[in-house]
């Protein structure tokens, strides 16, 4: 049996509160479709994937008739079990990672405070190898050229038709640090974060070193926004050997409120630029 997907655990969640709205037991829905109760258990846990028309009638049943949020539950139902181009590096992706290029690729916006590293999806591919040659201690040559490959197939994300919003606030201190690869990788990735801030779906704030206590000193997150309702975001917390998805409104409302105070504690745009201009000409 497959792992299960961020997707299908959304979905899972969802399905179970509806159910549990309704005073419904498990018992019961499966014995109203003449299911095995495992197979209910099974799709509110995301071990197993639900089919569309599966959530149909379960959506019926709960009584849902806001249509948005049925047409959103279906399409999670429709793309729980979705190949995507990242499979293709299935031999150097945890299934964290891939849950995660998976949410991106469906989001519609990100919002993202990154405290020690530029975002991966402002990386150039000479600072990511880098990044990914010292982080990933263990990994061989050949696989941090493919995890630099991953990373920049993920930032076609930015160019696509309805391309993704993303609004990142960037320590400085990730601004200035220093690359195994010589001056000139550090200089062109500033001048890449440069180039991004001009395109209208990204807007790029520094946090500066002298700025006091924010929500941000307890470590970098993502926060994943869909089409579909507010209220199936997802936020990313990672660390060096695993990743963290909060998915609970109530938690994911928190992070959404520290990351506007971390904008407000921000340098602007403009003064942000100039700063990003200035250390790009100081790199020597």
């Amino acid at each position: 049996m497959s792992a299960p997907t961020v997707r299908r655990r959304r979905l899972g969640a969802e399905l179970r509160s509806l159910r549990e709205h309704q005073r419904l037991t498990i018992d019961h829905v499966a014995k109203r479709f003449g299911w095995h109760n495992a197979k209910v258990s099974r799709i509110e846990t995301g071990r197993s994937a639900a089919r569309p028309a599966d959530v149909q009638a379960l959506l019926d049943l709960y009584e849902v008739e806001d249509e948005l949020k049925r047409r959103a539950l279906v399409t999670l139902a429709r793309n729980g079990n979705r190949r995507g181009w990242w499979q293709t590096y299935s031999d150097v992706l945890t299934p964290a990672y891939t849950d995660f290029i998976s949410l991106e690729a469906d989001a519609s916006a990100m919002q993202t405070y990154e405290c020690g590293l530029i975002p991966g999806l402002f990386q150039t591919a000479a600072y990511a190898r880098d990044i990914i040659a010292g982080i990933n201690m263990t990994d061989t040559s050949e696989e941090v050229s493919r995890l630099v490959e991953v990373r920049q197939a993920r930032q076609a994300v930015l160019s696509r038709p309805e391309p993704l919003e993303v609004w990142a606030v960037v320590d400085e201190g990730a601004l200035r640090t220093r690359t195994t690869g010589g001056p000139h990788v550090m200089r062109d990735q500033l001048q890449r974060l440069l180039d991004l801030s001009t395109l209208p779906n990204v807007t790029i704030q520094v946090m500066p070193q002298a700025a006091g206590p924010h929500p941000g000193r307890s470590g970098a997150f993502a926060i994943l926004g869909f089409p579909e309702r507010q209220d199936l975001d997802v936020v990313l917390v990672e660390n060096l050997t695993n990743a963290l998805y909060i998915e609970e409104q109530p938690e994911v409302d928190r992070y959404t409120a520290a990351f506007q105070r971390i904008v407000a504690d921000a340098l602007s745009l403009d003064a942000s630029y100039q700063l990003i201009r200035k250390l790009k000409d100081e790199v020597q």
